[in-house]
């Protein structure tokens, strides 16, 4: 009866973790703000942490290869054809360039500065700060976007730059998403164009993390409990894809302002726990 007990907590565990994970790593809002207060809230201590988050960003990562898997297999094409020296679209070779380029800033900040994230992503008081701060980056954003002309044709310079706005979300706490978004709005891309390029963008990011925290599961050897992590990757890979779905469509129609306000209250109740605890 008490193995039965545990059996079904580690599974929820796990499907709490991995819904968590898949709903916020595709939105503005920060996915560690809200790790941290499941974490706090519900007191989930996560075993095998290195499995879990490298299973998690697989799953995240197979979620947008499902999604946009025509576009990535066009790219896959002019890939090979341009090394071929063949023909190629103009417009599909400029996309390529630019997420290629736009993954270099933050792989090669990250490799520098992932020493002092692992002991800052422990300080709950500073994520609460972060997420506030990028709340009022989205709003600095929202207020640019309706006074310059939209276009949205991506190249390998805006690309890079994407890049350069991604570097913030290695702050703990700071979105992702919302930073290449935002990005993106800011450069000029329509709202819908820059959250498109934002999730394509995610897939080098994503698939590198979790590559990388298998590759160091398997040198690190040691038993894991395999339930919370297949349990968490399944809901991380459902969730992710409707929320890749249904965000592209908000984002044709309305506003940042939502998540906007969403971050603010977040990060008082991120602050509030972490001053009552």
């Amino acid at each position: 009866m008490l193995h039965d007990i545990l059996f079904i907590m580690s599974l929820l565990e796990g499907i709490l973790i991995g819904l968590v994970q898949g709903i916020t790593e595709f939105l503005p809002i920060s996915a560690l703000g809200h790790l941290v207060l499941a974490r706090d809230l519900f007191s989930i201590e996560t075993t095998n942490a290195l499995a879990f988050t490298g299973m998690i960003h697989l799953a995240t990562s197979l979620a947008i290869i499902v999604y946009f898997w025509s576009e990535i297999w066009t790219l896959l094409q002019v890939l090979l054809r341009k090394l071929g020296r063949l023909p190629v679209n103009e417009k599909d070779l400029s996309l390529l360039k630019a997420l290629l380029l736009g993954a270099i800033p933050v792989t090669v900040v990250g490799i520098l500065v992932e020493p002092f994230l692992r002991i800052s992503n422990q300080s709950t008081a500073l994520v609460a700060g972060v997420i506030f701060s990028g709340s009022v980056f989205l709003m600095y954003t929202e207020w640019r976007y309706f006074n310059r002309p939209v276009h949205e044709m991506i190249t390998a310079r805006s690309g890079f730059l994407l890049g350069l706005f991604q570097i913030l979300a290695l702050l703990p706490g700071f979105s992702r998403s919302g930073a290449t978004v935002a990005g993106g709005m800011l450069l000029g891309m329509s709202r819908y164009e820059a959250t498109r390029f934002s999730f394509l963008l995610a897939l080098p990011v994503t698939l590198g993390v979790g590559v990388r925290k298998m590759l160091e599961l398997i040198t690190a050897g040691g038993s894991i409990d395999w339930t919370p992590i297949i349990s968490g990757s399944v809901a991380a890979f459902f969730s992710s894809l409707l929320v890749i779905h249904l965000f592209l469509s908000f984002m044709r129609r309305y506003t940042l302002w939502p998540f906007i306000w969403y971050g603010v209250v977040l990060s008082a109740l991120i602050g509030y726990v972490s001053f009552i605890s």
